[in-house]
């Protein structure tokens, strides 16, 4: 006789397990204990196998019935039911394991992270990880890797001599660790001071020309060097700002009020990602009143000849300087941040004033913002005396 719900509900346990029988080989194991399995008895291949579907009250007398029948339905495909759901958990437990793959995780970390970061960064990080870190660690399930598999990876950069690129490498490796060991995906951080087991790197400087009369003969090499008019003006205004030459080169208009002799450049477009307030001296303001002839009011500062809608490249500066008869060992682009820290500490400007001007990071946020609102006064006088001061430098070097 076919089971109900009242008799499974007020079914009661015994000394020892009983069976409640349904039909069609489906019945409710009664344990001492108080549980009530839901098991299926079946033949196949000439042997009497069976198969649990379930515990009672999750799966209800309705739902075991389908069960059952689904279990029909494959061994009149002569499919062992017990197989096929032993290889469809293995199957589910295999999909689990992809998901949680060494690249599935950092895809996800990247999906989280990368909406803060410059382009630049995005495809920097993004090739790192598809170039050097997925080709060994990419398929591996993320909750098997250990120290040694992130050591094997990393130290490969380090045994082709890149040592900083290894140092990357492996901070990527631990922030993904750590992303995943929060998101419950391991247990462990299993990336954590790989560093120590690195070649240390060594600092590298930017060379860059410190000595005034050697300063005053550069500046008038660029006043003197004949080219594209957006290469010409952006090396002439860089001794004067000192940015970083992507924040010169990838100026806009919109950026810029010559009436109030103020450069403000976004935060996207900061390395540290605040905004930078840059004080325009008298000389500067001029240059680009200039720079407006070439490219007018709308868009880039310094578009590129090639494109209005690219900016000038790195490699044209660094170009012209070579040009100009300046090797990589005298000078570089970056060299002129250094020329001006060098020179301007030396001539004993407040060392807050400097960084402030530099954009370099503050460990303290609030001593930050008040220096960054706070100096502004300071540096738009240190801006215009380190202008007439470059200009002091040129005239003595005719």
């Amino acid at each position: 006789m076919p089971l109900t719900d009242t008799a499974i509900r007020t079914a009661k346990p015994k000394e020892r397990a009983y069976k409640l029988f349904d039909g069609g080989g489906l019945y409710l194991e009664v344990a001492p204990a108080g549980g009530k399995w839901w098991r299926l008895k079946y033949r196949i291949g000439g042997r009497e196998k069976r198969i649990s579907l379930g515990v009672y009250p999750t799966v209800g007398l309705k739902e075991a019935r389908e069960r059952r029948e689904a279990a029909k339905k494959l061994l009149s495909q002569a499919i062992d039911p017990g197989e096929h759901k032993k290889q469809a958990k293995a199957a589910a437990a295999e999909a689990v394991e992809q998901a949680t793959t060494f690249e599935a995780v950092a895809r996800e970390w990247y999906g989280k992270k990368h909406i803060a970061w410059t382009p630049g960064h995005q495809k920097k990080i993004l090739s790192r990880l598809e170039n050097q870190l997925f080709p060994y660690l990419g398929n591996r399930p993320f909750s098997s890797l250990e120290v040694s598999d992130y050591l094997g990876a990393i130290q490969k950069a380090e045994a082709r001599g890149a040592i900083e690129t290894a140092h990357r490498l492996a901070q990527l490796c631990g922030q993904i660790s750590r992303y995943a060991r929060i998101s419950g995906i391991a247990k462990h951080d299993m990336a954590a001071g790989l560093t120590e087991a690195l070649s240390p790197v060594q600092t590298k400087h930017y060379a860059a020309i410190t000595s005034p009369t050697d300063l005053g003969h550069l500046l008038l090499a660029i006043d003197a060097y004949q080219g594209e008019p957006a290469i010409c003006h952006s090396l002439r205004i860089l001794p004067y700002v000192f940015v970083r030459s992507g924040e010169l080169r990838g100026a806009m208009w919109e950026e810029i009020d010559l009436d109030a002799a103020e450069w403000i450049i976004p935060a996207e477009r900061m390395k540290m990602r605040r905004p930078h307030v840059i004080p325009l001296a008298r000389q500067v303001v001029k240059l680009l009143h200039s720079m407006r002839d070439y490219s007018g009011t709308q868009g880039l500062v310094f578009p590129s000849s090639f494109s209005a809608s690219r900016c000038i490249s790195d490699m044209g500066l660094l170009n012209a300087l070579r040009r100009m008869g300046y090797g990589k060992e005298v000078m570089t682009v970056h060299g002129f941040r250094t020329t001006a820290s060098t020179l301007l500490n030396e001539q004993g400007y407040n060392r807050d004033w400097i960084e402030a001007q530099l954009a370099h990071a503050e460990r303290n946020a609030i001593r930050d913002a008040y220096n960054r609102a706070e100096y502004l006064p300071e540096r738009r006088r240190m801006m215009q005396e380190w202008a007439d001061y470059l200009d002091s430098l040129k005239t003595a070097g005719k």
